[in-house]
């Protein structure tokens, strides 16, 4: 219900403003993604992969905030009549574009399947197997697939609760002889347990691929072997339900307890959307949603043979290196020198790191010698998201066994890594380690770390501020930079971040260098975009660049239209979510606006102000969305060392420049490519980007 408030709170009316909807622009932003699988100068398993980040990313939608608008449908009258897009319009809006959406993705997934069969790659179903193929399917079911099987014999009566995000085989079961006498029958394909792809062995150059559901397709009579059918027709279908964690109010109960319980609730939530097979039969349809209990005022997705295309970020390699993206080596820092201490090197300069182009593993150096250098006293780290198999953790508990005090403030309510999350806790609570869950009705989004060591008799702290996550796995594909200092300007403030989130302070801080939300951040930017106007109207240089992943806020967006009719210049690298209108006249001219979707997830979040050429520049672990800004602890950081304040602007001016990858964001929300100039060199930012790191080693 806290999206549905936040909505309200925020909602576009009150300014009367033109704001793109926040659903509808994320519709568009997923549109750039399903580009780069159209895109034929991208390797042929990363346009695959790019159809699997596609769909990923439309079930997170649907499962959060298609969720949050149904749920505004269900709201008494006097509420929904607050709300500037009627939910039940924005519902319509939203089915009308997936369906578009939907029908151009079955178009590229056709075209990639030829492209394969090109390349001698075939993905092949059940009725093309030739004899020896089917030989090798079959044994492969009976010995990895059958045991994991649980046959459902469905009634309207006996109809089980759909996972969500799975996908099941409906199956219609009758005679040849008696086609009205008809049964139903339930299978969930079990790609948790198996993979969704077998690679069956050829004697030829070509490779061929079966997907896990014509596997079970090409056995169905062996599995209903004892039931007098001969003819089976099946369908895959899915299901996504409402992802929202309702907390139990129980003040007995701890916030541990309270979310183990509302992760199993999420199980059982409400459906928001139902995908099935356009070609199933209307009795089999019919059945169905009866049975789910969808009507037509849902979101129900007629699709393809194939469903969950997610798991086809996990196409099988298949030896051909060369249709895929090469992969980069990171780049070490040239301040960072193997085997030399990191803490020293921060004492006496700062360093900004940008993954995925610079190595993470410094990071991770940074913790180990910590961990055992005897003069280190504490270490203190919050944490959102983590790696499988984390080395940061390792670090951690290797610190905490060589006596280091080590806290822990630890996300639970990271979305979808809440059960991960929960196992940490687990993990470095049993091995000594602090770990705190963060303030009441906050989520701690900030991604700091501070070392304390003692130095000459006196405690002197070292510590990083990023925008990414502590995480060495996403940190190879996600854009993010981190800032490695001892500037007590900034370090002496981070202390005051964990003593908050420790309890151990019980009155406001001031803060002169980082601006923290929710309690400076709004504030401060609204201050600094009116600080731009006046020095616009004054006849100085005025000027704001952000770069980020969503803007939504109404009230930060107005105020970039004001700015804009007052003649400051506004640069905007979103590569998400864009709710502002740039470059309408009498209202934002001034603004230009840009997102780049290519290998890497851009996810650094940068404000730049030109305070009268004075110059601020600032990194974040915040969007300019109203949760970020009024509902998460999260970390502004000042940069302040002027070789890295250089490194910052090359890094945008290179993506402004991108003419490969970067589209324009505007009103039609049409995400054309930036034109390039007759003769303009092509320029794609990410790769120049890595050149540029290069370069900058070499000296």
């Amino acid at each position: 219900m806290l999206e549905v408030l936040e909505y309200l709170n925020k909602k576009p009316g009150a300014k009367n403003i033109p704001i793109i909807n926040r659903e509808i622009s994320w519709l568009a932003f997923n549109a750039r993604v399903l580009q780069e699988a159209e895109d034929e100068d991208v390797p042929l398993f990363e346009r695959l992969r790019f159809l699997g980040i596609f769909s990923n990313n439309l079930d997170e939608f649907f499962r959060v905030r298609v969720a949050t608008v149904k749920r505004m449908v269900l709201l008494k009258k006097d509420i929904r009549d607050q709300l500037n897009d009627e939910p039940k319009k924005l519902l319509a809006q939203i089915q009308k574009t997936v369906l578009k959406q939907q029908s151009e993705f079955q178009r590229i997934f056709d075209n990639l399947s030829d492209k394969l069969d090109e390349e001698g790659i075939h993905i092949i179903n059940e009725t093309e197997l030739s004899e020896d193929q089917g030989a090798f399917v079959k044994q492969y079911f009976h010995t990895k697939v059958w045991p994991t099987l649980i046959p459902l014999m469905v009634t309207k009566k006996n109809f089980p609760s759909l996972k969500d995000a799975s996908i099941y085989m409906a199956i219609k079961l009758f005679n040849s002889e008696t086609p009205d006498d008809v049964n139903y029958s339930l299978l969930e394909v079990p790609t948790k347990s198996l993979s969704r792809f077998l690679v069956i062995p050829s004697i030829s150059e070509h490779k061929y691929v079966i997907l896990l559901e014509d596997v079970i397709r090409y056995c169905l009579q062996e599995i209903y072997s004892i039931l007098n059918y001969d003819r089976f027709e099946s369908y895959v279908i899915k299901i996504s339900r409402d992802a929202e964690l309702d907390l139990d109010s129980d003040i007995t109960k701890s916030f541990l307890e309270k979310m183990k319980k509302s992760l199993k609730q999420r199980k059982k939530g409400d459906p928001v959307r139902f995908v099935h097979d356009r070609d199933m039969p209307k009795d089999l349809l019919q059945f169905l949603m009866t049975c789910i209990d969808v009507g037509k005022t849902d979101n129900i997705i007629p699709g393809g043979r194939y469903h969950n295309f997610k798991d086809f970020m996990g196409f099988p390699n298949l030896g051909r290196r060369d249709l895929e993206y090469s992969r980069i080596n990171p780049i070490m820092h040239p301040d960072f020198k193997p085997y030399q201490s990191i803490l020293d090197v921060m004492k006496v300069k700062d360093v900004m790191l940008h993954y995925p182009y610079q190595s993470f593993n410094s990071f991770i150096d940074l913790l180990r010698e910590a961990a055992i250098d005897p003069r280190v006293k504490s270490i203190k780290i919050t944490i959102y998201r983590l790696a499988k198999d984390s080395k940061v953790v390792n670090a951690l508990i290797n610190a905490a066994k060589n006596g280091k005090k080590v806290t822990v403030v630890l996300e639970l309510q990271a979305r979808f890594d809440e059960a991960a999350n929960i196992k940490w806790s687990s993990t470095l609570q049993d091995e000594g380690v602090k770990v705190l869950f963060g303030l009441p009705g906050l989520k701690v989004h900030s991604k700091i770390c501070l070392i304390s060591r003692k130095e000459n008799n006196r405690l002197v702290h070292y510590t990083t501020v990023g925008t990414g996550n502590f995480n060495e796995s996403t940190a190879k594909i996600y854009s993010d930079l981190k800032l490695f200092t001892s500037d007590k300007r900034i370090t002496s403030e981070i202390v005051r971040i964990f003593h908050l989130l420790e309890g151990k302070l019980h009155t406001p801080s001031v803060y002169r260098h980082l601006v923290p939300s929710p309690t400076h951040l709004r504030t401060k930017m609204v201050q600094l975009i009116a600080n731009e106007i006046k020095n616009a109207q004054a006849g100085k240089e005025a000027y704001i660049y952000l770069k980020m992943n969503s803007l939504v806020d109404p009230d930060l967006i107005s105020k970039l239209y004001e700015a804009s009719n007052a003649g400051v210049k506004i640069r905007l690298n979103v590569r998400g979510i864009c709710s502002i209108t740039p470059g309408k006249k009498g209202l934002s001219e001034n603004i230009e606006a840009i997102s780049i979707i290519d290998k890497f997830l851009e996810h650094t979040r940068v404000f730049i102000f030109a305070n009268g050429g004075k110059e601020l520049m600032y990194i974040s672990s915040a969007d300019w969305m109203g949760r970020n800004l009024d509902s998460r602890v999260e970390v502004t950081c000042p940069v302040y060392d002027q070789s890295i304040q250089q490194e910052v602007r090359d890094f945008l001016e290179i993506q402004w420049r991108d003419n490969v990858k970067a589209r324009i964001l505007d009103a039609k929300q049409e995400n054309k490519f930036k034109v390039r100039g007759d003769h303009e060199d092509k320029l794609r930012s990410q790769f120049a980007l890595y050149d540029y790191y290069e370069k900058m080693l070499e000296g």
